[in-house]
């Protein structure tokens, strides 16, 4: 046991932090919408500051909280997570065991039927043949000595397979919670986009009625009539591709919740119910590594390739086997514990390879190669969690632009179409201004709608991209009570008003 306190291989060291201040070139600058109308609420990047294990309250949702915890509760894809670890767990306490004697025990009982007994002298003679009972009872004592660390290492690599598993649950659960945020926001964004269709189907057919009117009175063409039904069949033919994307956001999000489709979900989401978050915390770049599950997932896969090293280079060294056998024999049950039954044997033997055709060489290069790829998919994660946040940030300092603009479009189309329906009226428009107004305003309503679920669906991707920060306190045991009933940080989620 002392001997084995040497271990082969490489030690591991947890991979450097990025030496980076941010996230972006330059100093980091707050979603700015531009001056002038129409408003537009405000985001505001808070760096240091800590996200909440909770984040999605951000958005100040009930029935999202809830379809949440519904979802933690009973997603598969967390419950697999969940055994993954336990099978992870189960073969490093597995790999313990080497670590101590393994002991066996024999029981053989054998009948035979000697011919010529007195050739045998132990045997009675009884005659031509004898037929007599042979009972063995015997317990097997073997121990590897862990010389040079080889079951140390093969121990280390297990455990940090268990570690990885528990960044997967993370990773699932981050992700989880982040589609649930996304679908929900993607179904009010449906919500409001058939609305949007809906409002400009009534004007349509009020517009309809109104040339139907003129021309029963001979004050306009009937072409004028026909084109305004085709417009108006145009914006009806956009209902059912939306009612059927509609249904499908509601097929997902039900699946999402671990429920079957015919058990649909009772929640449902509109934008008016979902809280802009204003305060977005930014996570200093060296805590961004601690956060994101992926990223010290390959930490982990990096620590298990580190080990195998190990592994492979003991298996090249000399190893010793420690075994002892005791037991009795005798012809029957009865004499098994009588003096001059008993029998043992002590060994010790030493092996090492001298060749085997660099098989064992070739292996000890393929693990080291293996740390390498461990290493650069390391490093390829970290670039790719950066990339990830700058990508959220950028996106959501266009967003507040986007929807500026968007929403002054929106105004200025309804306007311009307010004015075209009572010159309509008055006979003072031309049908062709009539159907450019009309597409016009479905266009900027639709886009303005879309504007809004998109800079929500960013805020949650920059959540995201940040780690969701996993409740560090929590134990594998009750992480989703743990996890579930965490307060929310109200400066890091405080919503617009």
């Amino acid at each position: 046991m002392a001997i084995s306190g040497c271990a082969v291989g490489p030690n591991f060291k947890p991979a450097a932090v990025p030496d980076v201040d941010g996230y972006v070139p330059g100093k980091l600058a707050s979603p700015n919408p531009g001056q002038g109308g129409p408003r537009v609420a405000g985001q505001h990047f808070v760096t240091g500051a800590d996200v909440s294990a909770r984040w999605w309250s951000a958005f100040r949702s009930p029935p999202l909280n809830e379809l949440i915890r519904q979802s933690v509760d009973h997603n598969p894809n967390l419950q697999a997570a969940e055994a993954a670890i336990k099978i992870a767990q189960y073969n490093a306490l597995a790999q313990r065991g080497l670590f101590f004697p393994q002991v066996t025990g024999n029981s053989t009982s054998q009948q035979f039927l000697i011919a010529n007994p007195s050739q045998i002298p132990t045997i009675p003679t009884a005659g031509p043949q004898t037929e007599f009972s042979l009972v063995t009872n015997q317990l097997t004592v073997s121990f590897v000595p862990d010389v040079w660390g080889g079951n140390v290492r093969a121990v280390e690599s297990l455990d940090a397979t268990t570690e990885q598993q528990l960044f997967q649950l993370e990773a699932a659960y981050l992700a989880l919670t982040s589609n649930v945020v996304t679908a929900a926001i993607q179904e009010a964004s449906l919500r409001g986009q058939i609305a949007a269709t809906q409002r400009i189907i009534t004007i349509e057919r009020n517009l309809l009625d109104i040339l139907k009117r003129q021309f029963n009175l001979g004050q306009a063409a009937q072409a004028d009539v026909l084109a305004q039904d085709a417009a108006l069949a145009a914006a009806e033919e956009l209902l059912p591709p939306l009612e059927k994307q509609l249904a499908q956001q509601r097929d997902l999000l039900t699946a999402l919740a671990g429920q079957l489709s015919a058990n649909e979900i009772a929640q449902k989401f509109d934008l008016a119910h979902l809280r802009l978050p204003t305060n977005l915390p930014i996570s200093l770049p060296s805590k961004l590594v601690d956060q994101r599950p992926d990223v010290r997932a390959a930490e982990a896969n990096m620590h298990t390739a580190s080990a195998q090293v190990g592994v492979a280079i003991a298996a090249r060294l000399p190893n010793i086997v420690l075994s002892a056998n005791g037991g009795s024999a005798s012809f029957n049950f009865a004499q098994q514990f009588l003096p001059g039954t008993g029998f043992y044997t002590l060994a010790g033997s030493v092996t090492a390879p001298i060749f085997d055709g660099f098989t064992l060489y070739n292996k000890q290069k393929a693990a080291e190669a293996a740390l390498e790829q461990a290493e650069a998919q390391y490093r390829s994660t970290v670039i790719t969690a950066f990339q990830n946040v700058a990508d959220a940030l950028r996106a959501l300092q266009s967003d507040a632009r986007a929807i500026r603009a968007a929403r002054r479009a929106e105004d200025a189309a309804k306007a311009s179409l307010e004015i075209v329906q009572k010159q309509l009226g008055a006979g003072q428009v031309n049908q062709l201004a009539v159907l450019n107004t009309q597409q016009t305003y479905l266009t900027a309503a639709v886009i303005r709608v879309q504007t809004e679920a998109n800079r929500l669906s960013d805020t949650a991707a920059l959540f995201m991209a940040l780690g969701g920060n996993w409740p560090s306190k929590c134990t594998t045991a009750d992480w989703r009570q743990c996890a579930m009933e965490e307060e929310p940080d109200p400066a890091a989620i405080q919503a617009a008003d």
